[in-house]
């Protein structure tokens, strides 16, 4: 009778330590990209190194998304565990309520700014054997783009502004299925969006003979984004640098988030960034002054860390 009672006595003490634990756990969803992608990745690693840095006290739940702008629908409705990474310009419009997040809903104006992560660099993948040297052999090719991505919608536009918009085959399928149809020669490259080296690049080049084309100064220029150089020998028989444009990106919060979990992640990630590293050279580009591209207020949380560690944050973000 006494063992039984003994027994009983240390399962309740089980259940209500595991109860405690729980109670002191915070989840917070991180929504991210596609599954393959380089940002997905980042979202991963991000998760891990906060859990670590919290003792398992905060977990992050990364959740695959079909692109920034669904990330930023999302928000409205998410409360005040989710994160989720977009460029700044999505976040400009979502606060004024222009296209593609019409009417205005005004929980977009909760949207505040965490910390910067490597900007999204358009690549331009195609076939060695395709005979495609530069932006003009890419008319009669087949390509794809993807869908609802930046890299979808970017593609299209330099496309257009190449003057090749009728004259490339697009083919509608998924980024994700690109790579296959590659290397089984039924499309002669494709369009993709994610910090160098981007994961689903580098295993098509891993496996197949590739070419990554470059932009002139002009045709950068006109794009409107930001020039950015991929480093020869980033991937696979890419023996020469790449000249392409970026656009920053950045994780955000809602202000409904408590001021001691947005501290802690933001704590974390830029703590952690040197041993991210380690593991993915795109965290080496990050620095404080990337903070100057974020275009609404910083979490009061964020602020918090930022004052602490002595990183400068502009006037207009506190």
């Amino acid at each position: 009778m006494m063992l039984g009672r003994v027994a009983t006595l240390g399962t309740a003490l089980a259940l209500a330590l595991t109860s405690s634990l729980a109670a002191a756990e915070t989840r917070v969803t991180l929504k991210a990209a596609k599954a393959g992608t380089s940002y997905y990745q980042m979202a991963v690693q991000i998760g891990e190194t906060v859990k670590a840095a919290s003792g398992g006290g905060i977990i992050v739940t990364v959740e695959e998304s079909q692109g920034s702008v669904q990330n930023v629908m999302e928000s409205a409705a998410r409360g005040s565990h989710y994160m989720f990474t977009s460029p700044p310009a999505l976040v400009e419009k979502a606060a004024a309520g222009e296209k593609p997040f019409e009417p205005a809903d005004e929980a977009f104006k909760k949207i505040r700014g965490m910390f910067p992560i490597p900007s999204l660099t358009m690549h331009y993948v195609v076939r060695a054997d395709a005979g495609i040297h530069s932006f003009a052999d890419l008319a009669g090719k087949r390509f794809v783009t993807g869908k609802g991505s930046f890299g979808a919608t970017e593609a299209v536009k330099t496309f257009k502004q190449l003057g090749l918009e009728d004259k490339i085959e697009v083919i509608d399928i998924e980024l994700s299925g690109a790579g296959a149809a590659m290397k089984n020669r039924q499309v002669d490259g494709f369009a993709t969006a994610g910090s160098w080296p981007a994961p689903n690049v580098v295993e098509v080049a891993a496996s197949s003979p590739v070419r990554l084309l470059s932009m002139s100064e002009d045709q950068i220029k006109a794009s409107g984004r930001t020039r950015l150089v991929i480093p020869k020998g980033t991937y696979p028989g890419v023996d020469e640098d790449v000249v392409t444009t970026s656009l920053p990106v950045v994780a955000y919060a809602l202000s409904d988030m408590d001021e001691a979990t947005a501290y802690q992640l933001t704590r974390a990630y830029w703590e952690g960034l040197a041993a991210m590293a380690k593991s993915n050279p795109w965290w080496k580009s990050i620095d404080a002054s990337l903070l100057e591209n974020i275009a609404v207020k910083l979490h009061p949380g964020a602020l918090r860390y930022y004052r602490e560690a002595g990183i400068p944050v502009p006037d207009r973000l506190k």
